[in-house]
């Protein structure tokens, strides 16, 4: 294997996923109906006569043979066919869809489940941060749990207290070190665990989603602790994350998984941006969140490069057209046209808006506009777009939220060794800074 210490090869994890068998509703009124009539049935049968039922009345076992049409089990492939390397030092970010299987595939590195079939080689020991709890015993201390993890891990106890107090200083919970993790808020079970994981020197690291429970001021430290990991220490890590600008960032590699099959592996940006570039459903105008008239409506939208060419990535400062498609229901229709980036979490971040200018289409007309964004500098991370089509103070024709999403990442002009993110703020600028010499013997201010 020489350098490659993770090697998955025909990789597959299937469940079998019960169904709960559909039955006849029974309302309160059938119950008491078919109690009264239970003395009057036993006697019918006592005389020999036979037993009729009511009409609407049916058997059970006809009813679960009217209304059960789906089968009681089904096979389910979390994971089929998937093979990769990882090498010694690779950072590498695992992205895709909700329910891809990734989280599947972590589970099954870090040897929690086994594979249906396929095989996977590590070389080297794997500590990991799946999800909130995993490791831990709620009964223990947190002091206990770190020794516990430590054992797990295959270190001795000089190598564990080593490391101890970097582990509680990174992991800010000193005054709750003797404490069971029981108690803790899911921020400082989330704190603790990667602190232990990342401090006990694994060869390989593997870490979900989960580091999302912890504030914004953790998060940064982890992502500063995961790259500094793999850059000084050459060991492995695996990144599993929906902050793309993220996994650009600290990421060297990708793999994008979908449906349970390994779609691409590959240098992070190129990855991410297939991703993007294959992701509908941000794109497709029957799931668009709108509201308005409709007398204009937005069809469809695009980014663009300053060479013309539809991307979904940008570097900070590139410059970005956003190319909208329209369709006019109504004749002699006057609108003007508003755009809005925000994050995520719906905060907006910038607003442009062509007040002064407005145009006018002919009934079923289709239309297109080019929108030129510039002069703003966006910290790396993920934005949507919201559009907006309307008459200033007469009618909104047609307001389209989160149509579109697109990555900023760190730029080649910015130094390499400072670490930005959205953390720190929305808008990136760098200032002039003039230096006042005091004259000697005036007093400083």
């Amino acid at each position: 294997m020489s350098d490659v210490v993770i090697r998955v090869e025909n990789l597959g994890k299937q469940y079998r996923i019960r169904h709960q068998q559909a039955e006849r509703y029974t309302a309160l009124r059938d119950v008491i109906a078919q109690k009264c009539a239970a003395p009057f049935r036993a006697l019918f049968r006592r005389n020999g006569s036979p037993l009729r039922l009511d009409r609407g009345e049916v058997s059970n076992s006809h009813s679960l043979s009217t209304h059960n049409s789906q089968p009681a089990s089904e096979d389910f492939w979390a994971l089929k066919d998937v093979s990769f390397d990882v090498k010694r030092g690779e950072v590498v970010g695992i992205i895709g869809r909700n329910g891809a299987g990734k989280s599947t595939l972590l589970k099954i590195l870090s040897r929690i489940t086994e594979p249906t079939e396929g095989r996977v080689r590590i070389k080297g020991r794997v500590a990991s941060l799946l999800e909130v709890g995993t490791g831990f015993h709620p009964e223990l201390t947190g002091r206990e749990n770190i020794f516990l993890n430590g054992a797990i891990l295959g270190m001795n106890r000089a190598e564990i207290v080593r490391k101890f107090d970097e582990i509680v200083t990174f992991a800010e919970v000193e005054r709750f070190l003797d404490t069971p993790v029981k108690r803790y808020s899911s921020g400082m079970y989330v704190r603790l665990a990667f602190a232990v994981a990342a401090h006990l020197e694994p060869e390989i690291l593997v870490v979900d989603e989960v580091l999302a429970v912890g504030d914004s001021e953790f998060q940064r430290k982890c992502m500063g602790k995961m790259k500094d990991v793999a850059a000084n220490s050459g060991r492995t890590v695996l990144f599993v994350s929906h902050n793309l600008a993220a996994v650009a960032q600290l990421c060297s590699q990708a793999l994008l998984i979908s449906s349970g099959r390994l779609i691409t592996a590959g240098p992070s940006e190129q990855v991410i941006r297939l991703y993007l570039t294959n992701s509908k459903e941000n794109n497709d105008p029957i799931r668009w969140n709108r509201d308005g008239s409709g007398a204009v409506r937005l069809s469809g939208i695009q980014a663009l490069r300053c060479d013309g060419i539809t991307a979904t990535t940008f570097e900070m400062g590139e410059s970005l057209t956003l190319r909208l498609d329209g369709l006019a229901r109504d004749a002699g229709i006057q609108f003007s046209v508003a755009v809005q980036f925000t994050t995520e979490d719906g905060i907006p971040v910038v607003y442009a808006y062509n007040q002064s200018e407005s145009f006018r289409v002919r009934v079923g007309e289709a239309f297109t506009l080019d929108v030129l964004m510039t002069g703003v500098v966006l910290m790396p991370g993920t934005y949507l777009v919201n559009v907006w089509f309307g008459n200033a103070g007469i009618e909104h024709y047609d307001y389209v939220r989160g149509c579109f999403a697109f990555d900023v990442i760190q730029s080649a002009d910015i130094p390499v060794s400072l670490n930005i993110s959205q953390q720190l703020g929305l808008i990136y600028c760098h200032p002039r800074v003039h230096f006042h010499d005091v004259p000697a013997g005036m007093p400083s201010r």
